[in-house]
């Protein structure tokens, strides 16, 4: 396999403990198992030669003028390639089947169903693993059964078709012609050595079982959802999408599927995504919160009180700004440098160094999570957050990285005080409201203290704006937030002062940039794109300030940049392409945000405009 896909050009599948993406082309590229932070055994996205993938397609060899075209089955995770030839057409769906277990497991199967619903169509295989990022050496042993075996370091894969399969040095090949009615598979099954056991030959019986039980639980997940809105098949997709990212067992999301996508083609800025942020993850629940997912909430509340109770992670802090999926908070960076990268993009990176950095924001984000309810984690989870802002009233007024994890040196961030003040805020709340023990008057003070430490120091009367930290005239998409946490009114004047700054700045033609990299120097060579979640918190910002009009053309300006599939990466480049690590929860869950915010205003506007008129 030569050459690189384009990032947008892939739909994900995955089974709650792992995924993969499938290019239009048919080839998986990517997938790490068996969890999302595992070494991969497919990542030809990051190293076309090296990486590894498994292509399953129609053998344009053998047919001329075949077109293809990738889609979801509605309100699933089942993903469908359609191949078009003038002799036929077929079809090739990818699943996972959900595995909503508390018990992590080694045992992962990606299923790939062929049928021909037209003509004849020849179709071919090519199954290629590359073990730990493509470091280790693997063996393929074929069995009688017609299956085969390729045993790595740690992890096995087992191949099993209704078709034969033949050797190809140490991969494995297959080319096979299927008639109008006529169907097909290959399963393959990731598993550990603990895993590994005898089972029954699967059968394409088996596999419409499973396929159908993939259908259902989808639907029946859905059913969950409260939102009736203007765009419902997009925010569909993107609950979908969260909760893909969702490591079942113990409720934590992930950022991203992938590690090592360029934020700009040939760049440095490429980072592993594969990990659970604080932040990330707070704002995904929120999200789904929203939508009527109560169970992906508390699952999450659960994970975060653990975190609190245990207390200090590597970074020295009470909580450290990500972990792996199980809560652990080793994420040593490593770069791979045998990967060329994307397009030729290095260094590819494994692991995240910046789980040491410092960045307060987290502790507002963390609480704003387990404020959602009434259960608030529990007592455990209570007196693990008292104690957190307890330590918090001594130790907030400090700079730090910020929400952007920038390598250029610590400042006195605002968006890191504004979710100081959040945290106060929300803990006085609950202690009020819940009648649960607190040094309310305390914590009063230093919410008010910080308040103004904003006011006074974040605005800068030059720019007639608040700014990104207290040294500076450089703005800051992240501030967006701002009226929805409730830190000031959407529409008071010093707000939308703010926002017409950003339009004039920060805004291209509805899509806007986290800040100037220029102007505030991160630490890093290179540009990027236009960053879509602040172009969703961006509608969200318009939408709440009443400028209606304005927000529906940027969000439906917005939606056109989706992939075929509606899937987001981190970013949109120069182009229009998209960038970063994909698909990227962050996008989804601001997508989602905005679009509940601009129904909600959309639909006052419409009530107000109707009243008016009796």
């Amino acid at each position: 396999m030569d050459g690189y896909p384009q990032i947008a050009d892939h739909g994900m599948i995955g089974d709650l403990q792992t995924a993969a993406l499938v290019s239009g082309a048919g080839t998986v590229d990517w997938w790490c198992t068996p969890r999302f932070d595992s070494p991969s055994l497919f990542a030809s996205l990051l190293d076309s030669r090296r990486g590894g993938h498994c292509r399953l397609a129609a053998d344009a060899g053998q047919v001329a003028a075949v077109t293809s075209r990738q889609l979801y089955l509605p309100d699933t995770a089942v993903l469908v390639t359609r191949y078009m030839a003038p002799g036929g057409v077929g079809e090739v769906a990818d699943f996972m089947e959900p595995d909503t277990s508390p018990t992590p497991s080694g045992r992962h199967r990606l299923v790939r169903a062929v049928r021909v619903v037209r003509g004849s169509l020849p179709f071919s295989f090519v199954c290629r693993p590359r073990f730990d990022y493509g470091r280790a050496p693997h063996t393929l042993t074929l069995s009688d059964d017609g299956s085969a075996l390729f045993h790595g370091p740690g992890t096995d894969l087992r191949v099993t078709s209704s078709f034969p399969l033949r050797p190809e040095g140490e991969d494995l090949r297959a080319d096979f012609t299927l008639n109008a009615g006529e169907t097909a598979f290959v399963a393959l099954t990731s598993t550990t050595g603990a895993e590994e056991t005898a089972e029954p030959p699967l059968t394409m019986a088996a596999v419409r079982v499973s396929l159908e039980s993939c259908v259902a639980f989808w639907h029946d997940w859905l059913r969950a959802s409260r939102y009736r809105g203007r765009w419902q098949d997009m925010v569909n997709r993107s609950a979908i999408t969260l909760k893909l990212l969702t490591y079942a067992p113990t409720g934590a999301p992930i950022a991203a599927l992938t590690m090592g996508l360029p934020e700009q083609i040939g760049g440095e800025r490429n980072w592993d995504y594969r990990y659970t942020w604080i932040r990330d993850a707070s704002l995904s629940v929120r999200a789904l919160i929203d939508l009527g997912f109560a169970e992906e909430a508390q699952a999450f509340r659960t994970w975060l009180r653990d975190r609190l109770e245990a207390g200090g992670g590597t970074s020295g802090e009470p909580l450290q700004i990500m972990y792996r999926i199980d809560g652990d908070p080793y994420l040593t960076e490593e770069v791979l440098d045998h990967l060329e990268g994307y397009q030729k993009s290095a260094p590819v990176r494994a692991g995240n160094a910046a789980a040491d950095q410092l960045q307060l924001d987290i502790y507002g984000e963390a609480a704003e999570a387990l404020a959602q309810t009434r259960e608030v984690g529990g007592i455990r989870g209570w007196r693990a957050l008292a104690g957190l802002l307890d330590w918090l009233a001594d130790t907030w007024d400090r700079p730090d990285e910020g929400i952007w994890e920038t390598r250029g040196g610590r400042q006195d961030f605002t968006y890191s005080r504004l979710m100081t003040w959040v945290a106060f805020d929300r803990g006085v709340r609950m202690a009020t409201a819940y009648s649960r023990p607190a040094d309310l008057a305390r914590w009063t003070s230093v919410r008010d203290a910080v308040f103004d430490q904003i006011v006074d120091r974040g605005w800068n009367p030059r720019r007639q704006a608040f700014v990104q930290h207290y040294d500076t005239d450089v703005l800051d998409a992240s501030l967006l937030l701002m009226p929805r946490v409730g830190f000031l009114s959407p529409r008071d004047p010093i707000w939308l002062s703010t926002l017409d700054a950003m339009d004039r700045e920060l805004v291209s033609d509805s899509l806007v940039y986290r800040y100037d990299p220029e102007a505030s120097p991160d630490g890093l060579r290179g540009s990027e794109g236009t960053f879509n979640l602040c172009s969703f918190l961006y509608v969200e910002a318009l939408a709440r300030a009443g400028r209606l009009q304005q927000a529906r053309y940027a969000f439906d300006k917005m939606l056109t940049y989706a992939n075929h599939v509606g899937l987001f990466a981190e970013e949109i480049g120069p182009s229009g392409e998209q960038l970063g690590n994909f698909p990227q929860a962050f996008t989804h869950l601001a997508l989602i945000a905005a679009a509940m915010a601009l129904d909600e205003h959309l639909d006052r506007a419409q009530t107000g405009r109707a009243a008016t008129m009796v």
